[in-house]
C-alpha cells in the first residue's frame, strides 16, 4: 500500500493551530422541525478549535454536534424536549483523549492489591507491602496454591530505597505464589513459591532485553526481574475467565470516563486477544472509544507483514494501528541512555546506559514493513539512546524519499535532547511526553540523571518553541489517567519536594489542554471527527467546575470533573453535578 506524501501546509514546522485547521468537518444545520437534544450555554466553552476559540452556546443531536456559536442563532435549535444546560461558572470542553496508555493493563489491575505510594496508594514501606498482602489473603480468602498479586510499589518512596526481594515476599506467604508489579510495569518481583511456579531459578538464564537479578555474586534469583524476564509474572493477570475480564473492562471504561477521557488508548494488548476485545465491543458497545495498539516486539515478520490498522471504530472500537517498545523506565532505570547514569542501579557499573529491550535491526525490520503498508506505530522510548533507535527506523523505512503523512509516535520522550527535536520535525515524529513524570519522580531523576538531564525531561518548551506537535499522557496504570493532575505536573513540573524540575520546560495551560485534546486526536488520525467542539464533530464532551485558564495554575489539579458526555451519551455523571443552576 502506498502512503500518499503530506501537503505542504502539514510538513515539520508548523504550529497546532495550522495542524488543527488541516481538515475541518462540514455539516448542515438541522432540517426544519428537528431539534437539538441537549444545549449548553453560559459558563466558559473553550472549543479548542483555533478557528473559534470560544462560543456562546453548544448543541447537540444524537452523536453529533450540530451547533457552535452565539445564543440567538441557537434558539431555532430548541425544541420542546430539548434539554438545555446553564453552565454558570463551569467549563465545557472537548472530551479528553488519552495519547498513550493501556487500558486493558488498566483493567487488570483494578483488582490487585494496590501498593502504591501516597497519593494514588497507601504504601510508604517493604512492611507495609507484606502487610497489604497478608490482609489480602485473608479478606479474600485465598486458597494456598492461588497467586496472590499487587501492582504500584515505587522503591524510590520506600523508606528502605530499595526493591523488595524473595525474602520479602516470603514473609506474605510460602503457600502462594506471590508476585508484584513496579510502578513502572518494567520489573515484578516474585516470592519463592512464585518462581518455582514459573520455573525460575539458579540455573536460568536472562531472556533477551531483559535480566533476573541475583543474590550476591550466586546465580540465585533474588526475586527482582526486569523488563522481558518480568513478563512470566506479569502474565498470571491474564488468567481469570472471559467474563471476569469483561466485567473488569468494562468498570474501567467508567474509571476513564471519571477523568474526562472519551477516547482511551490500549497499547498492551496482544495481537491474539484482538478478537476477544472486538467480541465484546459487538456484545455490547463500549461507553468510551477505544483505541488498540497491539504489541508486536515478539511478532514474526511474515506475521507482522499482514497485520493492518483500521480507520473507524466498530461499537466503540478499533485497531488503530501497532506497538513496538525499545527500552524501559527512568524510574526503573532501565531506561536506555547514550551517556552512564549519574547513579544506576544498585551494583550497576559507573559506566552503565542500561540496555534496549528489541534487536535494533530487528526493529528496524518490523517498522519498515508496518509503514511500509500504512500502519501507524507508537514506539515507546524513554532514554535519548532509544529515541535515536526509533528516528533511525523511520527514516530508513522511507529509504529517504518523499515523506509520507506517517504521524509515527515517540512514547515518553523523557530524554530527548535539542537536537532530536529537530530530526523528529524533519521525520516527521510525533513525541508524545509522560509529562506527568516531574512530580512522580522528578526528585529521583535529578539523582539518577543529575540537573543538567534532568531538568530537561520532557522538553515541552524546546518543542513548543521548534513548532514541533506533542502530545501529554499519564500512561495509565503507571500512574492514574487524572487528566487535571497531568495538566497540572505539565505546567507547574513541581516534585513532590517542591522542587520546580526545569521552569524553563513548563507549558502553558493552553498548550497543555490542546496536547489533550486536539493535537491528541490529530496524533490518532482522527482530527477530522475529534479534539475541539466544532459543528460536525463526534458530541464527546467535558463539563468541569472551573476554567482551567482562569484559575490560578497551581489549583488545576483541584479541578473536579462533572460531567463526560462520549458520542452524546452521559457516560460519567459526578452527583454533585446534578444541579448546574
Amino acid at each position: 500500500m502506498t502512503i500518499a506524501p503530506m501537503s505542504t501546509t502539514c510538513l515539520g514546522l508548523i504550529t497546532i493551530a495550522v495542524l488543527a485547521g488541516c481538515e475541518q468537518p462540514v455539516e448542515p444545520a438541522l432540517p426544519d422541525g428537528e431539534y437539538a437534544d441537549r444545549v449548553f450555554r453560559g459558563g466558559s466553552i473553550l472549543t479548542m478549535d483555533p478557528g473559534q476559540p470560544s462560543a456562546e452556546t453548544v448543541a447537540i443531536r444524537g452523536e453529533r454536534i450540530v451547533f457552535v456559536g452565539d445564543d440567538e442563532e441557537a434558539e431555532a435549535l430548541i425544541g420542546p424536549d430539548t434539554r438545555i444546560e446553564e453552565l454558570g461558572s463551569q467549563a465545557l470542553l472537548p472530551g479528553l483523549i488519552d495519547a498513550h496508555g493501556h487500558f486493558g493493563f488498566t483493567a487488570r489491575l483494578l483488582s490487585l492489591v494496590n501498593l502504591s505510594p501516597p497519593p494514588v496508594g497507601p504504601v510508604v514501606s517493604i512492611e507495609d507491602i507484606v502487610e497489604q498482602l497478608r490482609a489480602d489473603i485473608v479478606a479474600n480468602e485465598i486458597p494456598p496454591g492461588a497467586w496472590v498479586m499487587g501492582y504500584g510499589y515505587d522503591d524510590s518512596l520506600l523508606e528502605e530505597r530499595r526493591h523488595p526481594t524473595r525474602e520479602d515476599l516470603d514473609r506474605v506467604s510460602t503457600e502462594h505464589p506471590v508476585g508484584i508489579l513496579h510502578v513502572s510495569g518494567h520489573l515484578a518481583v516474585a516470592n519463592s513459591a512464585a518462581l518455582d511456579a514459573v520455573s525460575i531459578d539458579a540455573s536460568s538464564t536472562n531472556p533477551p532485553g531483559g535480566i533476573i537479578r541475583r543474590t550476591g555474586a550466586s546465580q540465585e534469583p533474588n526475586g527482582v526481574l526486569e523488563e522481558t524476564a518480568a513478563y512470566a509474572v506479569m502474565g498470571q493477570l491474564a488468567k481469570g475467565s472471559p467474563e471476569e475480564f469483561e466485567s473488569q473492562l468494562r468498570k474501567a471504561a467508567g474509571y476513564y470516563a471519571s477523568f474526562g477521557i472519551t477516547t482511551a488508548q490500549d497499547a498492551s494488548v496482544s495481537p491474539d486477544s484482538i478478537a476477544f476485545f472486538k467480541s465484546i465491543a459487538q456484545k455490547q458497545p463500549l461507553p468510551i472509544d477505544v483505541a488498540a495498539y497491539p504489541v508486536l516486539n515478539q511478532y514474526p515478520l511474515q506475521a507482522v507483514e499482514q497485520f493492518r490498522s483500521e480507520s473507524t471504530y466498530t461499537h466503540g472500537y478499533r485497531v488503530a494501528g501497532a506497538k513496538l517498545s525499545l527500552d524501559g523506565s527512568p524510574q526503573g532505570r532501565t531506561a536506555w541512555l547514550s551517556e552512564p547514569y549519574a547513579e544506576g542501579p544498585e551494583g550497576a557499573d559507573p559506566d552503565y546506559v542500561a540496555y534496549p529491550t528489541l534487536d535494533p535491526e530487528s526493529y528496524k525490520s518490523i517498522a519498515a514493513v508496518l509503514l511500509g503498508n500504512a500502519v501507524p506505530i507508537l514506539v515507546h522510548a524513554n532514554g535519548d539512546a532509544a529515541i535515536d533507535l526509533m528516528m533511525d527506523g523511520v527514516e530508513d523505512a522511507f529509504d529517504k524519499t518523499a515523506l509520507p503523512d506517517h504521524r509515527s509516535v515517540i512514547i515518553h520522550a523523557q530524554l530527548m535532547r535539542e537536537d532530536q527535536l529537530d530530526r523528529a520535525s524533519e521525520l516527521g515524529c510525533v513525541p508524545s511526553f509522560f509529562s506527568a513524570h516531574p512530580f512522580f519522580w522528578g526528585d529521583w531523576h535529578r539523582a539518577s540523571f543529575g540537573d543538567e538531564r534532568a531538568l530537561n525531561i520532557s522538553p515541552i518548551r524546546s518543542a513548543e518553541d521548534r513548532g514541533v506537535p506533542y502530545t501529554i499522557h499519564n500512561d495509565s496504570p503507571i500512574v492514574p489517567p487524572d487528566m487535571m493532575r497531568l495538566v497540572w505536573a505539565t505546567v507547574n513540573r513541581e516534585t513532590r519536594s517542591g522542587f520546580v524540575l526545569g521552569a524553563h520546560q513548563r507549558a502553558s495551560v493552553r498548550d497543555a489542554l490542546n496536547a489533550i485534546t486536539q493535537t491528541a486526536a490529530w496524533q490518532y488520525f482522527e482530527e477530522d471527527r475529534k479534539g475541539s467542539i466544532t459543528t460536525g464533530k463526534q458530541a464527546d464532551l467535558v463539563i468541569l467546575d472551573r476554567d482551567p485558564l482562569a484559575v490560578d495554575p497551581e489549583s488545576i489539579k483541584d479541578i473536579r470533573i462533572l460531567e463526560t458526555i462520549a458520542r452524546g451519551a452521559t457516560v460519567f455523571l459526578r452527583a454533585s453535578a446534578n444541579d448546574r443552576s
